[in-house]
C-alpha cells in the first residue's frame, strides 16, 4: 500500500521561506509525475506544482518564481522549497501522483503565513 507523508510545515511571516517534504513508500516513484497540492477550509484542493520523471516542472501562475518543486528518485522524496511567502499561501499542502488515478492522500503539513 503506498503511503504519503508530507512534512515542513509552520507558522511563518510574510516574507520568510518554508521546505516541505513528502516521504512516499510503497510506490515505483521514479515513473509517475508528482505533485503538490494545497487546500483551505474554504476551498477545494488546488494544484500547485509538478514534476515529471525527467525533471520538468510546472507551477500555478501565483507561486511561480517564488515555489521550487524538487525530487529525489534514490529516496522516493518530492520537496516544495517555499519563498517569499504570502498570507494567500496559507493552506494544508499534500502530495500525490497526477492523473484520474491517485494513490490515499496523506494527512498534509499545515503552512500557515500572518504577521
Amino acid at each position: 500500500q503506498v503511503q504519503l507523508v508530507e512534512s515542513g510545515g509552520g507558522s511563518v511571516q510574510p516574507g520568510e521561506s518554508l521546505r516541505l517534504s513528502c516521504a512516499t513508500s510503497g510506490t515505483s516513484f521514479t515513473t509517475y509525475t508528482m505533485a503538490w497540492y494545497r487546500q483551505t477550509p474554504e476551498n477545494a484542493r488546488e494544484w500547485v506544482a509538478r514534476i515529471d520523471e525527467g525533471g520538468n516542472t510546472q507551477y500555478t501562475e501565483s507561486v511561480k518564481g517564488r515555489f521550487t518543486i524538487s525530487r529525489d528518485n534514490s529516496r522516493r522524496m518530492l520537496f516544495l522549497q517555499l519563498d517569499d511567502l504570502k498570507p494567500e499561501d496559507t493552506a494544508a499542502y499534500y502530495c500525490n501522483k497526477e492523473g484520474i488515478i491517485q494513490f490515499d492522500w496523506g494527512q498534509g503539513t499545515q503552512v500557515t503565513v500572518s504577521s
